[in-house]
């Protein structure tokens, strides 16, 4: 009896969180004002060198991010600024990391409580909520040389990225941070279990003779394909380009 009526409050929460998305979707891809997306800061490892990097941190800092995406979805026809970038600072509260494996209910679970983490935070905080809020946790490269996944929630408007607290990192943590932001959107993963970028969907030129070597990454193919086995990350956001696979995901026109 009580187990049904925990399965019973599950899949009613589930199915909330499903209506919920849906209507985000909707709003936040009707491309009729520009959408506020505000990034916070979030020292992940408790390092006092990642302080001291954080402490550099301003809004020109993401500048990149919206220059890239209004960028893009001029190129598609949006008449509009489709982005507002603004750094809101550091968090001394730090969001639920998630689980490192791929069991479907502990991500459930990991999502449900990245959720409520969130909404307290938005509630409890004098700052300007966004329609679209990223926490960025860095890394102090002398301790941290791989990071874990990053994640962001589509149709959630909310994403958690890892990063590197370092300044020759500034670019390809944009280029994370601007992935997972399209992932809020609704965009979806186009590269395979080895990271190779799906063809035709995960090239930013899937037409392009020779097809290899690309020239550039498509957002969320996430690697510049090189060779059949050779790949490239993208150094910046200057070698990213958004396919037009990804702009239908989005409700960008395409032709």
């Amino acid at each position: 009896m009580h187990r049904n009526l925990r399965y019973l409050i599950l899949l009613l929460i589930l199915l909330f969180v499903a209506v919920n998305e849906a209507l985000n979707k909707m709003r936040s891809t009707s491309w009729e004002h520009p959408l506020w997306v505000r990034i916070y800061a979030v020292n992940g490892d408790g390092r006092e060198a990642t302080d001291d990097y954080i402490d550099t941190l301003t809004s020109a800092s993401f500048e990149a991010i919206e220059e890239f995406v209004n960028r893009e979805a001029s190129r598609y026809g949006i008449g509009i600024d489709a982005i507002d970038v603004e750094y809101n600072g550091r968090l001394q509260s730090h969001p639920p990391q998630p689980p490192s494996g791929r069991n479907i209910l502990q991500n459930i679970w990991w999502s449900l409580k990245f959720r409520a983490w969130s909404a307290h935070r938005a509630w409890s905080s004098d700052s300007d909520d966004g329609d679209i809020e990223l926490f960025v946790s860095y890394y102090d490269t002398a301790t941290t040389h791989s990071l874990g996944h990053s994640v962001g929630l589509r149709g959630g408007l909310i994403g958690l990225i890892n990063a590197f607290a370092d300044k020759s990192y500034r670019g390809s943590n944009q280029v994370v941070i601007t992935h997972e932001l399209m992932h809020t959107l609704g965009a979806k993963d186009k590269y395979d279990a080895a990271n190779m970028p799906l063809h035709p969907e995960g090239y930013a030129e899937p037409y392009r003779q020779p097809l290899l070597p690309q020239r550039k990454a498509e957002i969320m193919g996430g690697r510049i394909p090189l060779s059949p086995l050779q790949l490239e990350m993208p150094r910046s956001l200057d070698e990213v380009l958004v396919g037009t696979y990804t702009a239908r995901e989005i409700n960008w026109p395409v032709d």
